[in-house]
């Protein structure tokens, strides 16, 4: 009995070394596995402090209060001559190469049929001096012309600028017009977008244009592209893309580049951009301005950067206080 119990506490002293061994790897294994998480935990606060940082960095910096793909950037495809003493209310593309604009201030406005290539002008009936010429837009074989601070406009043959009539209509003003082969599309200077029947001139519909909650005041120029109306806002480098179901912008075509490359180029006073045409079936875009020596072809692009600036500031300017 004494012999076993002897060589139990023989075998027990002789493993001892062994546990103590054990115990020793476990400890120092414990050991390192702490230091690895706690290292690893620390790489992962100064990533994530990183992160936080940067991305308010970028909130305060590039903040934007409109979404990339809703804005537009510009690239010039063509340059074309214009008249620089045309002051140019209303644009419109017919076909083979031919334009035909409206021009406005008293003594100066006029109807005229201009090539493209060269900016000569082919064919042009002027106003009488009382007469303020203003938007512009073909439907079928009339060129339908509205006038400033009147509630009249004039009906051209497209083929004989010099047969017209004139009729009224119930817009309190006329600044813009455009069709999209059904119906007129007109502006008066405010924030309303006027649907007029074509046979009868009469507004058979209105629609505040408004871009996130704000009214868009100061519509000018028009065109009725991709089934959207477009816009040029009066003392602006912006045209507004608005929805013609509820009169909601859909988009921004930001364009300070070309009337900034002619102020810089140039020694004479140019005024704003204003006038928007659309070969539909060549689908190309034409934009011009108020005493431009220059008629562009553009290509639109979707602005694939933040953008820094404050849209409503840019593009949306206060409503024009009429008389």
């Amino acid at each position: 009995m004494r012999k076993k119990s002897n060589s139990r506490r023989v075998n027990s002293l002789s493993q001892q070394p062994s546990m103590a061994s054990s115990y020793a790897c476990s400890s120092r294994f414990l050991l390192h596995y702490r230091k690895i998480s706690a290292l690893v935990f620390f790489i992962l606060v100064v990533c994530l402090i990183v992160v936080l940082n940067t991305s308010l960095r970028k909130e305060g910096v590039s903040r934007s209060d409109v979404p990339s793909n809703r804005l537009y950037t510009v690239e010039v495809v063509n340059e074309f001559p214009h008249d620089p003493d045309a002051f140019t209310q209303g644009l419109l593309y017919a076909e083979n190469d031919t334009l035909f604009e409206s021009t406005g201030m008293n003594g100066a406005s006029s109807v005229r049929k201009v090539t493209l290539q060269t900016g000569k002008v082919k064919a042009i009936q002027r106003m009488p001096y009382s007469d303020f010429g203003e938007g512009l837009t073909l439907l079928g074989d009339r060129l339908i012309q509205v006038t400033w601070r009147q509630s009249t406009g004039y009906i051209y043959d497209r083929h004989n600028l010099s047969k017209f009539e004139k009729f009224r209509h119930d817009m309190p003003d006329g600044w813009g017009l455009a069709t999209d082969g059904k119906i007129l599309y007109g502006s008066d200077g405010s924030s309303t977008l006027y649907q007029i029947d074509p046979q009868t001139m009469k507004v058979v519909k209105k629609q505040i244009v408004n871009y996130q909650g704000d009214e868009v005041h100061r519509l000018n120029e028009l065109e009725y592209v991709y089934d959207e109306v477009w816009a040029n806002v009066w003392m602006t480098d912006c045209i507004a893309r608005i929805s013609q179901t509820d009169g909601s912008v859909l988009g921004w075509i930001l364009l300070p580049n070309l009337r900034e490359g002619l102020l810089h180029n140039l020694k004479k006073q140019i005024d704003v951009l204003n006038g928007i045409a659309w070969d539909r079936d060549g689908d190309r875009l034409f934009v011009t301005g108020k005493l431009w020596p220059k008629l562009y072809e553009i290509k639109l692009h979707p602005l694939k950067t933040p953008f820094n600036g404050d849209i409503k500031q840019m593009c949306m300017p206060p409503a024009f206080p009429f008389p």
